[in-house]
């Protein structure tokens, strides 16, 4: 029989006891199953998004990298154009000044001058025929242009 004390459990009835138990640790391992499983679950989203955060600083870093270098390339690009057109400028004068000069100077023997000159990507081509008397002087250069490649 069950005595007055409730809280005391009853040794006369051990297999009570042992489902007592049982159940007990049904219920306690049920418990920290589901803590553990709750557990599991906030440890992946947390890993899910300091992965999401990661990727997003590494596209940030790339992005940021990409922006300097395409900064670099375009005021390097901007300077070698400069250049090249002062350069061009400079020649593009100074065939103008022999143009200028030929044009006006006249010749003792009657002779002339001819030619043509051709600018590239890298260089200018200048051919002159100069007639001084009997004997054509023909003159064919080749000047390089100072461009990186």
């Amino acid at each position: 029989m069950i005595s007055g004390n409730q809280n005391k459990p009853a040794t006369s009835y051990p297999e009570v006891v042992k489902i007592q138990a049982w159940w007990r640790g049904t219920l306690v391992r049920r418990t920290l199953l589901h803590a553990a499983l709750r557990a599991l679950i906030i440890q992946s989203w947390w890993r899910q998004m300091q992965a999401k955060l990661l990727e997003k600083r590494r596209w940030m870093a790339l992005e940021a990298f990409i922006q300097k270098e395409w900064a670099a390339v375009k005021l390097q690009s901007w300077v070698r154009m400069w250049r090249i057109h002062r350069r061009y400028c400079c020649l593009l004068n100074a065939a103008r000044i022999i143009q200028a000069y030929w044009r006006c100077h006249s010749c003792a023997s009657q002779g002339f001058i001819k030619g043509h000159y051709r600018v590239t990507a890298n260089q200018l081509h200048l051919e002159l025929e100069i007639l001084l008397g009997s004997e054509p002087c023909i003159v064919t250069e080749c000047i390089p242009l100072p461009i990186k490649q």
